[in-house]
């Protein structure tokens, strides 16, 4: 028979540190009546403070607290006394021009308070935040996509009804142009299981813009010319999701949305950079976009800046919009 040992588990201030410092735990105390704050040394390198500047304030510390979050954070730390059982709050700090994201956690209603002073504990939760993000984003992203699907089919409709003579063919036109959609979004969708093979620039445009052409085929109205520059495996999805977003906006809003309306694609290439310029004529009016950018935008600017560690600009010249893409050739063969 295993022997229990009667003694009771030491829970001592040096066992408790290294039980902290395994969880990543940061401590503090704030005193009620002076509004000192005291942080542990985890917690002064969370914060970016030196040790030894001693006892501090909520007005030191709220200089490192993101401007956007700084209101609340000051609302939510004086409230806390009222606050019946554990609270927990999320902001965001400033730590060396990078932005960190900190729950602070604690007992309201003065439990546990000694003295004057209260205690609780900081957590550095930047990991899970971005997660969160990219969670959102994805879903923004596949919300964003099974609307612009709708909206291409229905375009894509009014384009074979301009052309067809019969039903049968408007019928197989548009399949074809389905299809072709299919095959694109195949480019789009991020490879899970299967690896994908480098290709050809000027064949993946085709790929992806051949539906949108009014003869299903590139050369009527989407012209493209391109030099010989090659599109790694790991770029083929990003690439692929920035040309249909433009692709998507010019059939519901540009110079696809036109009968008499043309698309040119044409590229630069050179040791260090590749440069896409997306030229549209021939469509209605063009007015300059305002206000804060949609999604789609947001997406493609992320996509271009961060994955392909290039930038994206619109003009908008009364004739059509232009796209300049400028993309890092070392990222775009990758």
């Amino acid at each position: 028979m295993r022997r229990q040992s009667t003694s009771p588990p030491v829970w001592d201030a040096a066992r408790l540190r290294i039980a902290a410092d395994a969880a990543g735990i940061a401590l503090w105390s704030w005193n009620v009546d002076t509004d000192e704050i005291a942080l542990d040394e985890r917690a002064h390198r969370m914060w970016g403070v030196p040790a030894n500047n001693g006892l501090g304030t909520f007005e030191d510390l709220s200089a490192r607290i993101h401007p956007e979050d700084l209101d609340r954070v000051r609302a939510a730390f004086t409230a806390t006394r009222e606050i019946m059982g554990a609270y927990e709050l999320d902001f965001r700090i400033l730590h060396d021009g990078e932005v960190r994201w900190v729950s602070a956690r604690g007992r309201g209603e003065d439990q546990g308070i000694v003295g004057r002073t209260m205690f609780g504990i900081f957590i550095d939760v930047s990991e899970r935040k971005l997660a969160e993000e990219a969670r959102e984003m994805l879903a923004g992203e596949m919300s964003h996509r099974v609307k612009n699907l709708f909206a291409i089919a229905c375009a894509l409709t009014r384009i074979v009804a301009r052309s067809a003579t019969t039903t049968t063919e408007m019928a197989s036109d548009l399949v074809s142009r389905l299809t072709a959609l299919g095959q694109a979004h195949e480019l789009v969708r991020p490879a899970l299981s299967k690896q994908r093979k480098a290709i050809e620039l000027g064949a993946l445009l085709g790929v992806l813009l051949d539906a949108y052409d009014d003869k299903g085929a590139i050369g009527d109205r989407i012209r493209i010319a391109v030099p010989a520059v090659l599109v790694g495996e790991g770029s083929v999805t990003t690439l692929a999701l920035v040309v249909h977003e433009l692709a998507t906006n010019s059939l519901k809003y540009g110079a696809l949305s036109n009968a008499s309306g043309t698309l040119d694609v044409s590229c630069t290439a050179d040791d260090a950079e590749v440069v896409i310029v997306w030229t549209e004529k021939g469509g209605p009016p063009v007015a300059v976009a305002e206000g804060q950018a949609g999604f789609g935008s947001r997406l493609v600017n992320r996509s271009i800046t961060s994955q392909l560690g290039g930038s994206i600009a619109f003009a908008w010249p009364r004739e059509g919009v232009t796209v300049t893409l400028r993309m890092s050739r070392a990222r775009l063969g990758a």
